[in-house]
């Protein structure tokens, strides 16, 4: 049930037939204060400035209008125009019935579908996955989670950066040390090996040379070369899909289309792209000016698509990238998990395939941008000597962290639960605290905070959800099935919880629109403050009648399962006992 857009469109054909034009919009929204209502309705004082008329006269006109029969139990207008609904527990019975009765808690999927390429996480090969990686992964995740819950196509995109002259170098310099030493290689060393190698090619002409040659073998698909970077490609996403399985990811190796997919592709780009007119030869190179984008003399930027040498930089295997994925994967959206760092890039990019025509204006190209993890002091994230931190460094101190917090209070407890309880608590936490800030700011790393059982933390909901469960051990309900039937709403701490209960879907839709992982979290924090004010107030094994003992345990399950769902979307567990 989305109430948000049913409401919507009960005061939207109010407005309508009130004179409203045709293209006006209704503003409602969830009430900030209970005595505002469940919902609000805002957009009446704008229309009626439009229409010249006084805004609570209209006001009155668009309730006059207004068919909220057995929906609403009182709709006050307060001045100079605001329309505030008070929604009947009757009403709200029946919705809570259907989504108590419904595997999915009364959500529906979207009709029509999309065909949805999600781009995130894009580690380098060679190298180790660090915490600058970790929102890319873990919000976008959450949207492809969260589209694939409301029955969109998702097509999961790992652009992992796993071609170019770094691999020439790679490739030459193992072979000479191998030759050497006959040393193994292994992902702990090959950040150390390429920085070894990388100086040698610096300074080393022949070498240069030699590694340079070894990029137009593998480019020409030269057997040893092409094996050599299928290892180091293999040994990488080995090592990063142990990460994802620990952080609860649900990409595989299945899902890698890294730069190398779109190689054969680039040079038929820029040939496409000189015969339309749009790139132009300049001091060497193949060039696209864009007059969007200004130079320090304040001209056209020229944005290269080939180097003089004949390579081709990043921003024409994007461009690649965005033509495959409309023309070969059928996308009606493409989203990019992209930090803010890359937005001129990708406005760049966009630019040209709008263009080239390569992607229709019909089809959005959208960069959730997201901000960076700090320390205490709001600098970036690092290790005491200013290096860059390992995810899975992290990870270790994260369960560290849970271990040390779950043996203070259970001192006794069996090494196996302690385990399990460690990673879905020290996981989760660690995920939570990510993704329960507004992606595109900044936020501030803070162990104590992130694990505690009080505040808007991921414990604080996974105590919440094993409470709940305890309550229906000591219940003796052998069934859920039994549970359902008839409800009663009349205290204010039912009536509050059932509304919040209701408004799941409008919350998962506004995430799978916006990308927004912190407004699900927000939504799961909010509920459950109100269980834990409802589990307060209003007994549930002990309430005085039947009738209310069963309505209250129906509540009580209708809240694990949507905090179990909601936490879920977030890639987070839940476990039953804490």
């Amino acid at each position: 049930m989305n109430i948000h857009k049913f409401l919507s469109n009960k005061i939207y054909q109010a407005l309508i037939t009130a004179g409203a034009p045709i293209h006006c919009k209704a503003q409602v929204k969830k009430s900030a204060k209970v005595q505002f209502g469940d919902y609000q309705v805002n957009g009446v004082m704008a229309i009626a400035k439009q229409l010249n008329i006084p805004s609570y006269q209209f006001a009155k006109k668009v309730i006059n209008c207004l068919d909220l029969n057995n929906i609403a139990y009182k709709i006050d207008i307060v001045t100079p125009g605001f329309i505030n609904i008070f929604l009947d527990p009757t009403w709200l019975i029946t919705h809570l019935i259907d989504a108590i009765s419904s595997p999915r808690l009364g959500i529906t999927t979207v009709v029509p579908s999309q065909t949805i390429v999600v781009d995130y996480s894009s580690p380098n090969v060679a190298k180790e996955m660090h915490v600058g990686h970790m929102r890319s992964t873990i919000i976008g995740d959450v949207s492809v989670r969260t589209l694939s819950f409301l029955g969109h196509r998702v097509i999961r995109a790992n652009h992992i950066g796993d071609w170019g002259t770094q691999f020439g170098i790679l490739i030459a310099y193992w072979e000479t040390i191998k030759n050497k030493n006959n040393v193994m290689m292994q992902i702990c060393c090959l950040e150390k090996l390429y920085s070894s190698a990388k100086k040698k090619y610096d300074e080393d002409s022949v070498f240069a040379e030699r590694a340079r040659s070894y990029v137009v073998k593998l480019q020409s698909g030269d057997v040893f070369c092409l094996q050599m970077w299928h290892k180091l490609v293999d040994l990488t996403m080995a090592k990063n899909q142990k990460i994802y399985d620990r952080l609860n990811i649900t990409l595989t190796y299945q899902d890698i289309m890294g730069e190398s997919l779109y190689n054969n592709m680039l040079a038929d780009i820029v040939s496409d792209l000189k015969k339309r007119g749009l790139a132009v030869e300049s001091e060497g190179a193949t060039v696209v000016f864009l007059d969007t984008f200004k130079n320090k003399d304040n001209k056209p930027m020229g944005v290269i698509i080939q180097k003089k040498d004949g390579a081709y930089p990043y921003i024409t295997t994007d461009i690649a990238c965005a033509k495959y994925r409309y023309e070969t994967l059928k996308a009606d959206r493409i989203l990019y998990y992209v930090d803010s760092r890359q937005s001129q890039h990708l406005k760049q990019v966009s630019m040209i395939v709008r263009k080239a025509g390569y992607v229709p204006e019909s089809v959005p190209l959208e960069h959730h941008i997201f901000g960076m993890m700090l320390d205490k002091n709001a600098k970036p994230f690092k290790t005491r000597d200013g290096g860059t931190i390992k995810l899975t460094m992290l990870l270790d101190r994260a369960l560290e962290h849970a271990r040390h917090l779950i043996v203070k209070k259970n001192p006794d407890i069996d090494i196996t639960e302690l385990e399990t309880l460690a990673r879905v608590i020290g996981i989760g936490a660690i995920k939570y605290a990510d993704l329960s800030k507004n992606r595109t700011t900044d936020y501030i790393f803070d162990w104590n905070n992130m694990l505690s059982l009080e505040g808007n933390t991921a414990p604080y909901m996974q105590y919440a959800y094993a409470r709940i469960i305890s309550v229906f051990k000591h219940s003796e309900q052998d069934s859920e099935s039994k549970l359902i039937g008839s409800m009663t709403l009349e205290a204010e701490q039912e009536i509050k919880l059932a509304v919040c209960l209701l408004q799941l879907e409008e919350t998962i839709m506004t995430v799978a629109r916006d990308g927004t992982p912190h407004i699900l979290c927000a939504y799961l924090y909010d509920l459950t403050v109100l269980f834990s004010n409802f589990y307060q107030h209003c007994p549930i094994l002990y309430a005085n009648s039947s009738i209310k003992r069963q309505s209250r345990l129906q509540l009580a399950l209708l809240t694990a399962r949507t905090l179990k769902q909601g936490l879920y979307l977030l890639g987070i567990e839940t476990v039953e006992r804490m």
